[in-house]
């Protein structure tokens, strides 16, 4: 066994410092300012963990956690199946594939302040299509009064934009089956569904995994969006985390109970990550669709 390079060790130090200076210092800023009263530039007092019991007690943070939580749930609810079945009815070569990938790329290449702005129009009920044939269909529809009509268009408006990445995710991962597998399930007579559930499915299971990671994480530091399209109302109804942690540092500049809430915003978010990877890595190993390595 040859012994290790401790020159390749050097290699590493440009990365440690980039990772330093771009998440480890500011995370360390935070977490001094989470501990601290700051009365003055030059006047700071040690509060201990005063502030993040007043964060955990505050109302307005547990609702905006609420409707965080139904938020990203619901994200995942639609976004994954519609992301695969888009990803199976596309065409599999061909310039029908290259004209599918290019229009399903689209809504990923807009910025999100301006998605907001598009949706801001759209879904007006006076000028918008959106809005116009909801109302015309018998819908009471208003996303600029009702609490329940604006969470309903920022969840449409998420499941537009952000669907096409769980799409090309998949559509890629379909790609990379090879083509023995679809001989064999043709030649014992398997059905479309018994296709889909012992050749694809099982093959997908890695991407679904980091499709739903990154759908969730995004969907739970959602912002630009909602931020643009309701400002987070009417009321409190689109106010979700991110948008109450600006409120909290930048509209009313409580920076200790704000870099309070953001180291635990970053625990909620990396518990629940763990908590779906594991989920997920459990039901691959063990569900039906792991049996179908078997099969196939």
């Amino acid at each position: 066994m040859k012994p290790l390079n401790q020159k390749a060790w050097l290699l590493i130090v440009p990365v440690f410092i980039c990772v330093a200076f771009s998440a480890i210092m500011p995370l360390m800023t935070v977490v001094n300012y989470s501990v601290q009263d700051i009365i003055s530039p030059t006047q700071h007092v040690f509060v201990g963990t005063e502030w993040f019991r007043n964060i955990i007690n505050d109302d307005d943070l547990r609702g905006a956690l609420g409707r965080q939580m139904i938020f990203s749930l619901c994200v995942l609810l639609f976004e994954i199946p519609l992301g695969v079945g888009l990803a199976l009815a596309m065409p599999a070569s061909g310039w029908r594939a290259s004209v599918a990938l290019v229009v399903l790329a689209m809504p990923l290449l807009i910025p999100w302040n301006v998605v907001g702005t598009i949706w801001q129009i759209f879904a007006r009920p006076d000028i918008g299509l959106f809005g116009y044939w909801l109302n015309y269909a018998g819908v009471e529809y208003n996303y600029t009064a009702s609490p329940s009509s604006a969470w309903v268009t920022v969840l449409v408006m998420d499941v537009w934009h952000w669907t096409p990445l769980v799409a090309l995710l998949c559509y890629a991962g379909l790609r990379a089956i090879p083509d023995a597998f679809y001989q064999a399930a043709e030649i014992d007579g398997a059905s479309r569904v018994a296709v889909f559930r012992y050749i694809e499915l099982p093959k997908l299971r890695g991407v679904l995994m980091i499709a739903v990671l990154l759908r969730f994480m995004d969907s739970f530091m959602i912002y630009t969006e909602p931020f643009v399209l309701t400002g987070g109302g009417p009321g409190d109804s689109t106010t979700f985390l991110s948008q109450y942690l600006t409120q909290k540092a930048v509209g009313q500049f409580d920076l200790g109970p704000a870099a309070a809430f953001s180291l635990i915003y970053f625990l909620i978010i990396l518990l629940f990550c763990f908590i779906l990877h594991n989920w997920m890595e459990r039901v691959g190993k063990g569900g039906p669709a792991a049996m179908g390595d078997d099969h196939a």
